[in-house]
């Protein structure tokens, strides 16, 4: 039995003592001695904690441009200034419909739209008394739950991952409950043209009649899909393409918050090759920002993005349409060969010399290309819409944008540019449609250009010089060819047939009207001998006289030359044995029905 004193608080004895418990250190610096042996140097001490700041710096993963820069308030959503007066109005005169619907391209902030909308309608304020309002104050409970994406009573969900009617009927079967937490219990259905016909047909009834508690918002890029039913049911927004300039802007404030310095031109790229839209510009810009080079402080050049897009230089677009329009084949195909060995694509390279030419046309209407980014590139603007006409610039789209097609569709991109810049460099000389029709209407009025008589005087005179003088007749016939020339064939007609000439001299003819003949060819003569002739002339209708028509000279020539066949022994013998034979000329046509035998 052991004492007494060991028993109630005594000193055990000295072999029965515990031996002291080993640090958890110490254990794992010993295991690894019996494993691995012991270490040559002793085990430092532990290191103190690091700080928790940078803790979670270093655990925070890093987060691209388009969420990092997502609007978090109306005011920061740019382009859409139309949409937030509206809802600002329908929140201050408490006029909110129970479902609305967000269109538009991709990227302009449709789903952060909806988001701001959610916050706008159940925003408490910092004090917690707040009620719906355009400014939400992004510090209260509903704000930050809605902007961490945590909230119980905004629920958000993908449609292209959820299109059947289950899962509607989920949906259909929360909204009687009332929200647990907010003031509103808001549905944010993303792409909901994804829906299936039957789940657009489930959610009819409660879409149009949901509880006063309930706002549905919709968000989609094909709001054509939508069934007319569901359409007539949201308030609309369509969401506008953001302009390129204020995009540019946008882009030039956020590289100033990221600290990147980033060239006037390098932004104008990214923003044109955005589109309209700022989730593309921000991942342009954000891989821009990767691709600038260490060297030179992180700068993102115009050359750099040219390279990483595979854009032509701005230079050669110009050197492309200076070759086009100067006829420079030569010097058209090397800026091809160049600009492919330097990684840029031929439709990008048809692409690039259609929108210079878009903008030389915009800067002739509207008189400026203040929109160039640099006042190089102004300046020849300037100079090419001072220089070409419109229908220049008009034809030279329509063989580029035809180029453009068959350059996208061909088995070999290169070969198709190629052969396309050539045509439209030959075309390039071609008179315009307008240009040609003026011509066409002077040769028409001032007559053909008299030639030059050949070697053996077999050349044509002109009408004028044979109305001067000489035969009469003849002055007259050269006179209605030459009306004939013009295109005024029907009026040549009425010439030969009807118009008996009395006199004709310079700029002076009195006529008389054949046997059957009554309408006053006065005008229509006036007109189209000045239209032959280039000189205004006079005429005189007599009551009778003058010479034969020219209709009737050629009638009278046929009828000699029959009569002296006839007169022929031959022929003479051949009417005795056949009475009833027709004498037949081969160069004048038979009535139909009749053969002609030789």
């Amino acid at each position: 039995m052991p004492d007494s004193t060991d028993m109630f608080g005594g000193d055990p004895p000295e072999e029965e003592r515990e031996e002291p418990q080993a640090s958890a250190a110490e254990l794992e610096a010993a295991g690894q001695s019996a494993l691995f042996g012991a270490p040559a140097d002793p085990v430092p001490p532990p290191m103190p904690p690091p700080p928790r700041a940078a803790v979670a710096h270093a655990a925070q993963p890093y987060r691209v441009l388009a969420r990092k820069y997502r609007p978090q308030t109306f005011s920061e959503l740019i382009g859409q200034e139309a949409m937030v007066h509206t809802l600002a109005n329908a929140i201050a005169r408490e006029r909110l419909a129970h479902a609305f619907l967000m269109t538009g391209v991709r990227g302009v902030g449709k789903t952060s739209t909806a988001r701001l909308i959610a916050k706008a309608l159940n925003c408490v304020g910092p004090d917690g008394q707040g009620g719906p309002t355009i400014d939400p104050c992004g510090q209260c409970e509903p704000c930050t739950a809605i902007a961490e994406g945590r909230h119980i009573d905004v629920i958000e969900m993908d449609a292209a991952s959820h299109t059947g009617v289950d899962d509607v009927r989920e949906i259909i079967e929360a909204v009687r409950y009332a929200a647990v937490s907010a003031r509103y219990k808001i549905y944010i259905i993303d792409e909901v043209h994804m829906l299936s016909r039957n789940a657009f047909n489930a959610l009819l009834k409660t879409l149009e009649e949901p509880p006063a508690h309930v706002k549905f918002l919709f968000a989609t890029t094909e709001a054509d899909k939508l069934p007319v039913t569901v359409l007539s049911r949201c308030q609309r927004f369509d969401l506008r393409r953001i302009p390129t300039p204020m995009l540019q802007d946008h882009f030039a404030a956020i590289c100033a918050r990221e600290g990147v310095d980033a060239e006037a031109d390098a932004l104008a790229m990214i923003a044109a090759a955005a589109e309209g839209s700022v989730r593309d510009g921000l991942s342009i810009l954000d891989q821009a920002i990767a691709h600038a080079d260490l060297d030179t402080g992180g700068m993102v050049t115009a050359a750099k993005v040219r390279d990483m897009l595979g854009l032509a230089d701005k230079t050669t677009q110009r050197e492309l349409l200076v070759a086009l329009l100067g006829g420079d084949g030569k010097a058209l195909l090397e800026l091809v060969d160049r600009q492919y060995a330097l990684g840029v694509e031929p439709l990008a390279l048809v692409r690039s010399v259609m929108e210079l030419t878009h903008r030389i046309t915009v800067a002739q209407i509207g008189g400026s290309a203040a929109e160039a980014p640099t006042a190089e590139e102004r300046a020849a603007i300037e100079e090419w819409a001072g220089r070409l006409g419109p229908a220049q610039l008009h034809r030279l789209w329509q063989l580029l944008l035809k180029g453009y097609e068959e350059v996208r569709n061909a088995p070999d991109p290169l070969v198709s540019a190629q052969m396309a810049l050539l045509r439209v460099m030959h075309a390039a000389d071609m008179p315009d449609p307008g240009a040609l029709a003026r011509k066409l209407d002077e040769i028409a009025v001032n007559g053909v250009a008299p030639a030059a008589p050949d070697a053996t005087g077999g050349g044509d005179a002109a009408p004028a010089a044979l109305a001067l003088g000489g035969d009469p007749a003849r002055s007259w016939e050269a006179l209605v060819e030459a009306v004939e020339r013009c295109g005024l064939l029907l009026l040549g007609s009425k010439m030969r047939l009807q118009v008996r000439i009395v006199s004709l001299e310079p700029g002076r003819i009195a006529y008389a009207l054949a046997s059957g003949f009554t309408q006053d060819l006065g005008p229509e003569l006036r007109d189209g001998l000045l239209q032959a002739t280039g000189q205004r002339w006079e005429t005189e209708l007599r009551p009778d006289g003058g010479m034969p028509s020219l209709s009737e000279q050629d009638n009278a020539r046929v009828a000699e030359a029959q009569a002296a066949v006839r007169r022929d022994p031959l022929v003479e013998a051949a009417f005795a044995a056949f009475p009833a034979a027709e004498l037949v000329d081969d160069e004048q046509p038979l009535p139909m029905g009749r053969r002609q035998w030789n």
